[in-house]
């Protein structure tokens, strides 16, 4: 008794090298009060910002960005001249946005839970105050910040 299990072998199709994670098409729509008056463009910077303030609101969250990032800017802040789109990377589209966060977590808060936390609080963010739909929003913890850290003072090697 034989029997035909074969069947077609398919893939999802496969991203392209520098493909966008957002769709950059322009959407057909129809024309009412609201588009008759004109276009809005969103620029990037606002979208990183607008996901950078929501990073930082969360519980948990200790700071934004890698190290190198981090350092500048420590000098930044000393000059009242603060990034708040450090450890913000995006992509957005003309209706979709995704965002890349970094961040540095305090000890002894559960690493998942901030990451999902920034998640939401992002995805929340951009939707309604830029009102754009987020497809994907991806977070590294790059440190975990130790309370002791905070006490660094050096001690004198002269007396």
């Amino acid at each position: 008794m034989a029997t035909d299990n074969q069947t077609p072998a398919t893939s999802a199709p496969k991203p392209v090298a520098g493909a966008s994670r957002v769709d950059r098409t322009t959407p057909a729509l129809p024309v009412t009060e609201d588009t008759a008056g004109g276009r809005t463009t969103i620029a990037d910077g606002v979208v990183a910002k607008v996901a950078g303030i929501a990073a930082r609101q969360v519980a948990g969250v200790y700071a934004l960005g890698g190290g190198g990032a981090r350092a500048l800017g420590a000098i930044r802040s000393v000059v009242n001249a603060d990034d708040l789109t450090q450890g913000v990377k995006v992509d957005v589209g003309e209706t979709q946005a995704a965002a890349d966060i970094t961040i540095v977590v305090e000890y002894p808060v559960p690493v998942h839970e901030v990451a999902a936390n920034v998640r939401a609080a992002v995805t929340s963010a951009i939707s309604s105050l830029v009102g754009l739909e987020v497809v994907e929003v991806n977070v590294e913890v790059n440190d975990v910040h130790l309370p002791s850290d905070d006490n660094t003072e050096e001690e004198s090697r002269v007396s």
